[in-house]
């Protein structure tokens, strides 16, 4: 008789997130920085290197951002062990009846979760595991690496955000292209998160060519505004 089994994505490194995070923000944080210095009328070498110092600013922004906050989540996650090897070890009757209650509301009957409560509260550590993983959800002994999601947040906002800044570079000044081309990156990040997902890829796409488009719409408006007024002047 052949093995039923099936495997899952590995999400638990901290990559993910701050990869799709990552090239979306930066997307759309230079799609709106050019659409809204091109509104305002500024050269194309103003706009390069502004949405230049949108990248740099941005990836060190959001690498350390993620670093801290995963660092940050980790550190409280090891806390909150201590604290329950603390009290497995000062109250171990109460710790064991709240397991007892975990158990029953997943289903099994008094007797059972009782006992299958008794059996891990024999191995404290094991039990302080335990506890941990139920009452917050998250592996005490699998965490993200505060590393990984640092530098995957700091490549792909890069990426993200000198695809709107192609067109400049390659030599054209028009602020349609540059715009166009931002577009195209949004929908193409979009499809490529569905991938991790249930969504259907143009879902996806659509919804970020949506968000993006709010946030140009925006910084747009406000260029132009900008505009007018220093002309008026």
């Amino acid at each position: 008789m052949g093995e039923i089994g099936h495997t899952h994505a590995d999400v638990s490194g901290g990559w993910l997130r701050a990869s799709v995070f990552g090239a979306m923000d930066g997307l759309v944080t230079n799609i709106s920085l050019v659409a809204g210095v091109g509104a305002a009328g500024a050269s194309a070498r103003v706009i390069i290197l502004t949405g230049l110092a949108g990248l740099v600013a941005g990836a060190f922004s959001m690498a350390l951002g993620e670093y801290t906050s995963v660092r940050t989540q980790n550190e409280q996650v090891d806390r909150e062990w201590a604290v329950e090897r603390r009290e497995i070890q000062d109250n171990p009757e109460a710790e064991e009846r709240e397991l007892t209650e975990m158990f029953m509301g997943m289903g099994l009957r008094e007797a059972t979760a009782l006992a299958a409560a008794r059996d891990v509260h024999a191995d404290a550590e094991q039990a302080a595991l335990l506890h941990v993983s139920q009452e917050l959800g998250l592996d005490p002994t699998d965490q993200p690496s505060p590393r990984v999601a640092g530098a995957s947040s700091f490549v792909t906002f890069s990426v993200g955000a000198v695809i709107p800044l192609l067109p400049y570079l390659l030599g054209y000044t028009s602020l349609v292209a540059g715009l166009a081309t931002g577009a195209i990156g949004l929908l193409g990040a979009g499809a490529l998160a569905s991938v991790f997902t249930v969504q259907p890829w143009w879902r996806n796409a659509l919804r970020q060519l949506g968000y993006g488009a709010l946030a140009v719409a925006a910084t747009y408006l406000v260029g132009t505004l900008i505009g007018t007024g220093a002309g008026a002047v």
